[in-house]
């Protein structure tokens, strides 16, 4: 003969149900997201390539790859006074 006693489940078995199941959701869920952060992480462009144009330009001219011509020439055209220079011609 089978003895039963009581509704089957105990309070705190509920309990570590619920607690159980936010668990493996709340992973689940931050699995998803890591995993979308991830793959649009990998197809955004470098830092570097995001980097003000006048901030390389200084770069190059203090590295030496430019002299102070080229570095006055090409600030011009970027600032946009090459081109008003030669609007008037």
């Amino acid at each position: 003969m089978m003895w039963y006693w009581g509704s089957g489940m105990h309070w705190w078995g509920w309990l570590l149900g619920t607690a159980g199941m936010v668990v493996f959701w709340g992973l689940v869920l931050g699995g998803i997201v890591a995993l979308v952060a991830r793959v649009r992480g990998a197809g955004s462009t470098p830092a570097r390539a995001a980097e003000d144009p006048e901030r390389i330009l200084a770069r190059r001219f203090a590295s030496g790859e430019i002299d102070a011509e080229e570095y006055r020439r090409r600030l011009d055209t970027l600032r946009g006074r090459d081109q008003m220079s030669h609007a008037g011609h």
